[in-house]
């Protein structure tokens, strides 16, 4: 009954919001201002679509009871990772994960190379693992390049990755290890709580929305997701994901440098002239090799075997036409009048059979006029097909299961993960406790990384286009990666009330009744989901921060596109583990929506001027008033996590490590 309620106010709000914007675009858009009323119906556009993909994620929200017991000798490595953490802070996690009662390893994943927590570790029986020689002077891939490197030094059958922050409940492994009896199971997470959050929490560090209604809903679709920590992994999918995107990007690198030999050949091909039949002859069996490769790579022979026999027929026919131009040249030079023997010149040689001979301004004509470019076509190919770098010798390893196509790695691994027919499974008990940023500016970093690496997905590898992936499956990866692009909408949001109160220009036709019966039911509905999803956690946090933060989700978005498409850099921050301290409130990193608030407030004082001069519509201006009301609300968390000194608890709210 309770899915069936859930599902009819998913109905409503869904009808009540498309009759809403499909009736914004026809019927009341003021095109006599369409700079801002066009944006304005593509912010609502857009909102309207993140609510009907909220509404498909909670249409099969999965409650799982309870796990079945681990299987018999499942063998686990606890992976820490850590760089540039205080030490003790590492070591307290550490000593919690050697707490765990299920047998296993614990391992400190140091790319901070530090010898004091590796004699630590040793000292306390943990293992300590650092990047091998092979990383040297190769790309280091940040946190997936550090358990990329584990996985090759460790064996244990399953993986239990914890931030070096995140500190583990004895029972982790106990309550997790069950699913995996379905062998399709790739990957369980578990919820990540923080500990030093006030009820306020006014950086929105808990995401009771997120790790709660929102992950059971993609847990219905068999598309919730790797979150970086607190989850268990399955080493067989990895080790499988790895070795097949290694063999893909083989393939592909085969397939273009073929593609790439095909139009070298057409191009030289074209160049000939009908006298040049025996360079035809040899450039079409070149062509027919190359088809011949890609057929057998079509039907699954091994890529190495194709390459190579493909190699040895080129160098065969290479070998021919050489010694055809080389007979030819001979022939040439012979055929050539005005070379005499001139002891005395400078410029003289040795000629093909001995003596001396100085070559013209006539026999160079005839030399030049020569065509060489098949000879040069066929090398060409042959230098393509041998650059295929198979062992990837720019990488510090061929295979890597954990992606690297972004700054964070656990959604895109996840992604493949599911393309593959792996299962996963959101257990939505707290297992493990860790730290939230206790400052603005840790906080901002940590989401734009967030953001910049869900971005980098969906550019590099967007899910709607996924093959292995349901139709499902790609809505939910595409709601996550959607919800980024809130930025944008945010600002039409924040001009469309400030543009009216100021110039009076409306961007509907009018603010009729018409409007509001459209517009108020969809408002109320959806915000009556979000109360019934969340089963009574707050929520309103998150919808602040999603409008509040603008600016870090444009640059996101702009940073992302740099990166993938115009080779810019986008380093890796690590989020720091203690407060940044500041001489005063950091409010230059809020500088836009600073702006953004004094041209409301400052509009807000226009419009009521105008109001009272008689010369702007009362129910317009009373609209556009309230709208600002609603923004500065939104507004106004920045300003209490400008403020924020830090966390502060109580001595009942203190939690003993475990």
């Amino acid at each position: 009954m309770r899915t069936l309620l859930l599902r009819l106010l998913i109905l409503t709000t869904g009808i009540a919001g498309i009759n809403y914007v499909v009736w914004r675009w026809m019927f009341s858009l003021n095109w006599d201002a369409w700079w801002i009323a066009v944006p304005l119906v593509l912010a609502e556009t857009y909102s309207l679509i993140d609510s009907l993909l909220f509404g498909l994620t909670m249409w099969r929200i999965k409650r799982r009871g309870e796990p079945e017991l681990p299987p018999e000798g499942a063998t686990v490595d606890v992976f820490i990772t850590t760089y540039n953490e205080p030490l003790e802070l590492v070591q307290r996690t550490a000593l919690a994960a050697k707490a765990i009662t299920h047998p296993h390893q614990t391992w400190l994943l140091d790319d901070g190379n530090r010898k004091e927590l590796g004699e630590w570790a040793e000292a306390n029986g943990s293992g300590w693992l650092r990047r091998s020689d092979d990383w040297i002077d190769r790309p280091r891939h940040a946190k997936a390049g550090n358990i990329n490197n584990a996985l090759m030094a460790t064996d244990g059958e399953f993986l239990l990755i914890l931030d070096a922050d995140q500190i583990p409940e004895p029972n982790i492994l106990d309550r997790t290890l069950g699913y995996f009896r379905d062998d399709k199971v790739a990957l369980v997470q578990t919820p990540q709580v923080f500990t030093n959050v006030p009820d306020s929490d006014p950086l929105g560090s808990q995401a009771p929305l997120f790790y709660g209604p929102i992950q059971q809903g993609k847990d219905g679709w068999n598309a919730a997701y790797f979150c970086g920590s607190n989850a268990v992994i399955r080493r067989e999918a990895l080790m499988q994901l790895g070795v097949s995107r290694y063999v893909g990007e083989v393939e592909i690198s085969v397939d273009r440098a073929l593609r790439t030999s095909k139009t070298v050949l057409a191009k030289a091909i074209k160049q000939l002239v009908p006298a040049d039949e025996h360079l035809r002859a040899s450039l079409d069996l070149v062509a027919y090799d190359i088809r011949r490769a890609q057929r057998e790579l079509g039907r699954g022979d091994a890529i190495g075997d194709v390459t190579y026999r493909f190699q040895q027929r080129v160098d065969s026919i290479s070998r021919n036409l050489v010694e055809s131009d080389l007979a030819a040249l001979r022939d040439d030079l012979a055929a050539i009048e005005g070379l005499s023997a001139s002891p005395d010149s400078p410029d003289s040689f040795d000629s093909f059979g001995g003596g001396s001979t100085f070559i013209d301004d006539g026999a160079l004509d005839v030399m030049a006029r020569r065509e060489w470019s098949p000879l040069g076509a066929i090398e060409t190919v042959r230098t393509l097909i041998g650059s295929i770098d198979v062992d990837r010798g720019h990488e510090a390893q061929p295979v890597m299961p954990l992606a690297t196509i972004s700054v964070t790695e656990d959604m895109a691994t996840c992604m493949r993960l599911h393309a593959l027919g792996w299962r996963s499974v959101y257990h939505h008990e707290t297992l493990a406790y860790g730290l939230a940023p206790e400052d603005l500016g840790t906080m901002l970093t940590q989401r734009l990384r967030w953001a910049q690496g869900t971005v980098q997905v969906m550019f590099r590898e967007n899910p709607l286009t996924q093959r292995g992936l349901t139709i499902a499956q790609r809505l939910m990866y595409w709601s996550t990666m959607w919800s980024y692009l809130s930025g944008f909408a945010a600002v039409a949001y924040i001009a469309a009330p400030a543009i009216y109160l100021t110039f009076g220009i409306l961007p509907v036709d009018s603010l009729g009744t018409e409007f509001f019966v459209r517009l108020i039911p969809f408002l109320l509905i959806n915000q009556f989901l979000f109360f019934v999803v969340g089963r009574g956690s707050t929520t309103w946090r998150g919808q602040q921060y999603s409008l509040a933060l603008f600016p870090v989700w444009i640059k996101s978005f702009t940073s992302a596109f740099g990166n993938v498409y115009l080779g810019r850099s986008l380093e890796f921050a690590v989020t720091p583990k203690t407060r940044q301290e500041r001489t005063g409130p950091p409010w230059h990193l809020i500088r836009p929506q600073l702006w953004a608030m004094a041209i409301l407030v400052v509009a807000s004082v226009i419009g009521i001027a105008r109001l009272a001069a008689g010369g702007a519509d009362p129910l317009g201006t009373g609209v556009n008033l309230v709208w600002v009301v609603f923004d500065l609300m939104i507004f106004s968390v920045l300003i209490q996590a400008v403020l924020y000194r830090g966390y502060k608890p109580e001595k009942t709210q203190e939690r003993e490590a475990p």
